[in-house]
C-alpha cells in the first residue's frame, strides 16, 4: 500500500504544486507551527531548523532530513498566508 500523499505549494513558485508524503509533511508542519512565535521578531532559518529538529522524532526524520521537510512546510505555509516572512536581515518568519 503506497504512502498517502498531500499537495503542497511553494511561495517562490506560484501556481505550482507538489505531492509529498502526508505523514512526514504533517509532522514537520505541526512542529514548525509549534515553534514559530506569533509576534516579531520571529525566527531565522537557522533558529527554525534547530527548533524543529528538537521537536520532531529522530526515527521519523533521520539525520538532517527534518531540515528539508521543515523548509517544505515553511514555503507551503507562507504560500497559504499562515506564516509571514519579515523584511529583516537576516530573514525571519513568524505565524501570521
Amino acid at each position: 500500500m503506497p504512502d498517502e500523499k498531500i499537495t503542497i505549494q511553494n511561495v517562490l513558485q506560484p501556481g505550482k504544486t507538489y505531492q509529498v508524503d502526508a505523514a512526514k509533511f504533517t509532522a514537520a508542519r505541526d512542529a514548525l507551527l509549534s515553534v514559530l512565535p506569533a509576534t516579531s521578531p520571529g525566527l531565522t532559518q537557522g533558529e527554525m531548523t534547530l527548533a524543529v529538529r528538537a521537536a520532531v522524532s529522530p526515527e521519523q526524520f533521520p539525520g538532517t532530513t527534518s531540515s528539508w521537510w521543515m523548509k517544505s512546510a515553511q514555503l507551503d505555509l507562507e504560500a497559504k498566508g499562515v506564516i509571514v516572512r519579515e523584511k529583516t536581515k537576516p530573514l525571519r518568519w513568524r505565524r501570521a
